[in-house]
Protein backbone atom coordinates (compact mmCIF):
# COMPACT_ATOMS: atom_id res chain seq x y z
CA UNK A 1 0.00 0.00 0.00
CA UNK A 2 2.64 2.64 0.92
CA UNK A 3 4.23 1.62 -2.65
CA UNK A 4 1.28 2.30 -4.78
CA UNK A 5 0.37 5.93 -2.85
CA UNK A 6 4.05 6.91 -3.17
CA UNK A 7 4.21 5.93 -6.53
CA UNK A 8 0.75 7.35 -7.18
CA UNK A 9 2.10 10.78 -5.78
CA UNK A 10 5.14 10.71 -7.85
CA UNK A 11 3.01 10.74 -10.98
CA UNK A 12 1.43 13.93 -9.77
CA UNK A 13 4.03 16.37 -10.90
CA UNK A 14 5.82 17.86 -13.00
CA UNK A 15 8.75 20.04 -15.70
CA UNK A 16 12.22 19.85 -15.07
CA UNK A 17 15.21 22.73 -16.56
CA UNK A 18 14.86 25.13 -19.05
CA UNK A 19 17.59 27.86 -19.85
CA UNK A 20 15.67 31.02 -21.15
CA UNK A 21 17.23 34.03 -23.06
CA UNK A 22 18.99 36.33 -20.87
CA UNK A 23 16.59 39.16 -21.85
CA UNK A 24 14.01 36.88 -19.76
CA UNK A 25 13.91 39.03 -16.53
CA UNK A 26 14.75 41.86 -18.26
CA UNK A 27 13.16 45.40 -17.20
CA UNK A 28 10.63 43.07 -15.36
CA UNK A 29 9.94 45.55 -12.81
CA UNK A 30 8.16 47.79 -15.76
CA UNK A 31 6.04 44.56 -17.24
CA UNK A 32 2.57 43.80 -15.98
CA UNK A 33 2.00 40.70 -14.32
CA UNK A 34 0.65 38.34 -17.62
CA UNK A 35 2.90 40.30 -19.80
CA UNK A 36 5.81 38.83 -17.82
CA UNK A 37 4.21 35.69 -17.82
CA UNK A 38 3.55 35.50 -21.03
CA UNK A 39 7.22 35.60 -21.30
CA UNK A 40 7.93 32.89 -18.86
CA UNK A 41 5.86 30.56 -21.56
CA UNK A 42 6.64 31.95 -24.29
CA UNK A 43 10.33 31.01 -23.56
CA UNK A 44 9.32 27.46 -21.83
CA UNK A 45 7.34 26.72 -25.05
CA UNK A 46 11.05 27.30 -26.97
CA UNK A 47 12.92 25.65 -24.82
CA UNK A 48 10.75 22.33 -24.20
CA UNK A 49 9.61 22.09 -27.97
CA UNK A 50 9.60 18.59 -28.74
CA UNK A 51 12.83 17.88 -27.21
CA UNK A 52 14.45 14.96 -24.88
CA UNK A 53 16.23 15.63 -21.76
CA UNK A 54 17.15 13.62 -18.92
CA UNK A 55 18.23 14.70 -15.10
CA UNK A 56 18.64 13.57 -11.76
CA UNK A 57 15.98 13.70 -9.60
CA UNK A 58 14.79 14.00 -5.08
CA UNK A 59 11.40 13.59 -4.50
CA UNK A 60 9.71 14.12 -1.24
CA UNK A 61 6.16 13.26 -0.73
CA UNK A 62 3.80 14.55 1.97
CA UNK A 63 1.04 12.56 3.49
CA UNK A 64 -0.82 14.78 5.67
CA UNK A 65 -3.33 12.43 7.04
CA UNK A 66 -0.64 10.63 8.20
CA UNK A 67 2.11 13.26 8.85
CA UNK A 68 4.49 11.16 6.86
CA UNK A 69 6.99 12.24 4.82
CA UNK A 70 8.55 9.64 1.91
CA UNK A 71 11.87 10.68 0.33
CA UNK A 72 13.16 9.25 -2.81
CA UNK A 73 15.84 9.89 -5.62
CA UNK A 74 16.48 8.84 -9.04
CA UNK A 75 17.26 9.80 -12.39
CA UNK A 76 14.56 10.53 -14.95
CA UNK A 77 14.26 10.65 -18.93
CA UNK A 78 11.69 12.84 -21.28
CA UNK A 79 11.41 12.98 -25.00
CA UNK A 80 8.34 14.18 -27.04
CA UNK A 81 5.31 13.52 -26.91
CA UNK A 82 4.23 11.42 -23.72
CA UNK A 83 7.96 9.19 -23.57
CA UNK A 84 8.91 8.84 -19.82
CA UNK A 85 11.64 6.73 -18.08
CA UNK A 86 11.88 7.50 -14.00
CA UNK A 87 14.23 5.50 -12.49
CA UNK A 88 13.82 5.25 -8.44
CA UNK A 89 17.41 4.27 -7.16
CA UNK A 90 16.40 5.31 -3.54
CA UNK A 91 15.21 4.12 -0.74
CA UNK A 92 13.82 1.19 -3.28
CA UNK A 93 15.03 0.17 -7.53
CA UNK A 94 12.45 0.24 -9.15
CA UNK A 95 11.24 2.00 -12.75
CA UNK A 96 8.02 3.57 -13.99
CA UNK A 97 8.15 3.75 -17.77
CA UNK A 98 5.64 4.66 -21.04
CA UNK A 99 6.09 5.54 -24.47
CA UNK A 100 3.02 7.63 -24.28
CA UNK A 101 0.99 4.73 -24.86
CA UNK A 102 1.76 1.99 -22.57
CA UNK A 103 3.06 2.25 -19.06
CA UNK A 104 4.94 -0.14 -17.00
CA UNK A 105 5.97 0.16 -13.17
CA UNK A 106 8.51 -2.71 -12.27
CA UNK A 107 9.78 -3.46 -8.97
CA UNK A 108 12.38 -5.61 -9.57
CA UNK A 109 12.66 -6.84 -5.59
CA UNK A 110 9.29 -8.15 -6.08
CA UNK A 111 9.80 -9.19 -9.82
CA UNK A 112 6.29 -8.10 -10.44
CA UNK A 113 5.27 -5.61 -13.57
CA UNK A 114 2.03 -3.58 -13.64
CA UNK A 115 1.14 -2.40 -17.17
CA UNK A 116 -1.88 -0.07 -18.06
CA UNK A 117 -2.89 2.58 -20.24
CA UNK A 118 -0.97 5.44 -20.08
CA UNK A 119 -3.54 7.94 -20.91
CA UNK A 120 -5.97 6.94 -18.91
CA UNK A 121 -2.75 7.22 -16.26
CA UNK A 122 -1.98 11.04 -17.37
CA UNK A 123 -5.60 12.17 -18.33
CA UNK A 124 -4.86 15.47 -19.94
CA UNK A 125 -1.48 15.77 -19.31
CA UNK A 126 -1.46 15.03 -15.73
CA UNK A 127 2.08 14.60 -13.42
CA UNK A 128 5.19 14.65 -15.50
CA UNK A 129 3.26 13.96 -19.16
CA UNK A 130 3.26 17.46 -20.02
CA UNK A 131 6.89 17.21 -19.42
CA UNK A 132 7.23 15.41 -22.63
CA UNK A 133 4.83 17.64 -24.43
CA UNK A 134 4.93 21.37 -23.59
CA UNK A 135 1.63 22.31 -25.21
CA UNK A 136 -0.16 20.70 -22.93
CA UNK A 137 0.40 23.22 -20.00
CA UNK A 138 -1.45 26.44 -21.96
CA UNK A 139 -4.00 24.17 -23.39
CA UNK A 140 -4.58 21.97 -20.01
CA UNK A 141 -3.90 24.63 -17.77
CA UNK A 142 -4.99 28.06 -16.41
CA UNK A 143 -1.65 29.64 -15.11
CA UNK A 144 -1.16 32.47 -12.73
CA UNK A 145 2.07 33.99 -11.63
CA UNK A 146 2.70 33.06 -8.11
CA UNK A 147 5.49 34.60 -6.85
CA UNK A 148 8.39 37.10 -7.97
CA UNK A 149 11.11 37.45 -5.67
CA UNK A 150 14.57 38.60 -6.57
CA UNK A 151 15.80 35.29 -6.42
CA UNK A 152 12.98 33.07 -8.44
CA UNK A 153 9.31 33.19 -10.03
CA UNK A 154 6.71 30.91 -9.46
CA UNK A 155 3.96 29.77 -11.91
CA UNK A 156 0.67 28.09 -10.53
CA UNK A 157 -1.14 25.70 -12.64
CA UNK A 158 -4.52 24.58 -12.31
CA UNK A 159 -6.35 22.08 -14.57
CA UNK A 160 -9.25 23.21 -16.41
CA UNK A 161 -10.65 20.24 -16.02
CA UNK A 162 -11.07 17.95 -13.03
CA UNK A 163 -7.98 15.56 -13.18
CA UNK A 164 -7.93 12.79 -10.23
CA UNK A 165 -5.98 13.55 -6.77
CA UNK A 166 -4.65 16.63 -8.12
CA UNK A 167 -5.61 20.21 -7.36
CA UNK A 168 -2.41 22.74 -8.51
CA UNK A 169 1.25 22.59 -9.29
CA UNK A 170 3.56 24.74 -8.14
CA UNK A 171 7.12 25.51 -10.76
CA UNK A 172 9.64 27.36 -9.29
CA UNK A 173 12.23 28.93 -11.84
CA UNK A 174 15.50 30.34 -10.81
CA UNK A 175 16.24 33.92 -11.80
CA UNK A 176 20.03 33.06 -11.81
CA UNK A 177 20.64 30.51 -14.55
CA UNK A 178 16.70 30.35 -15.75
CA UNK A 179 16.27 27.01 -14.90
CA UNK A 180 13.13 24.80 -13.08
CA UNK A 181 14.64 23.97 -9.87
CA UNK A 182 11.61 22.84 -8.13
CA UNK A 183 8.31 21.60 -8.94
CA UNK A 184 5.49 21.30 -6.55
CA UNK A 185 2.31 19.14 -6.42
CA UNK A 186 -1.11 19.51 -4.56
CA UNK A 187 -3.80 17.46 -4.03
CA UNK A 188 -7.67 17.39 -3.03
CA UNK A 189 -5.94 16.17 0.58
CA UNK A 190 -3.92 18.50 0.77
CA UNK A 191 -0.88 15.75 0.57
CA UNK A 192 2.57 17.72 -1.51
CA UNK A 193 5.11 15.74 -3.93
CA UNK A 194 7.98 18.08 -4.47
CA UNK A 195 10.47 17.00 -6.89
CA UNK A 196 13.66 19.07 -7.51
CA UNK A 197 16.12 18.26 -10.67
CA UNK A 198 20.03 18.66 -11.04
CA UNK A 199 22.37 17.55 -13.78
CA UNK A 200 19.98 18.12 -16.42
CA UNK A 201 20.95 17.18 -19.99
CA UNK A 202 19.38 18.11 -23.25
CA UNK A 203 20.13 15.42 -25.48
CA UNK A 204 18.70 13.12 -28.50
CA UNK A 205 17.28 9.48 -26.55
CA UNK A 206 17.26 6.67 -27.80
CA UNK A 207 13.46 5.60 -28.39
CA UNK A 208 14.50 2.11 -26.53
CA UNK A 209 14.74 3.76 -23.38
CA UNK A 210 10.89 4.22 -23.00
CA UNK A 211 9.77 0.85 -24.14
CA UNK A 212 9.99 -2.02 -21.51
CA UNK A 213 9.77 -6.13 -22.40
CA UNK A 214 8.70 -7.91 -18.71
CA UNK A 215 10.91 -10.07 -17.60
CA UNK A 216 10.07 -14.07 -18.44
CA UNK A 217 10.56 -14.95 -14.30
CA UNK A 218 8.37 -11.35 -13.45
CA UNK A 219 4.44 -11.48 -12.31
CA UNK A 220 1.92 -9.17 -14.34
CA UNK A 221 -0.62 -7.06 -12.89
CA UNK A 222 -2.70 -4.90 -15.29
CA UNK A 223 -3.98 -1.36 -14.44
CA UNK A 224 -7.62 -0.26 -14.87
Amino acid sequence: MKSSITTKLAFLTILSCLLFSNTWAANENTKTDNSFKEEILTALEKRYSRKSFEADFTQISRLEALERNDMASGHAFFSHPGKMRWQYLSPEQHEIITNGKSLWIYRPSIKQVMTGDAKSFFPAGAGGAFLSDISLVRKNFTIHLKTNTPNYVELSLVANKKISDISSILIRISKKNTQIERVTTYNIYDDTTIFEFSNIQFNPINPGVFEFIPPSDASIIEMN
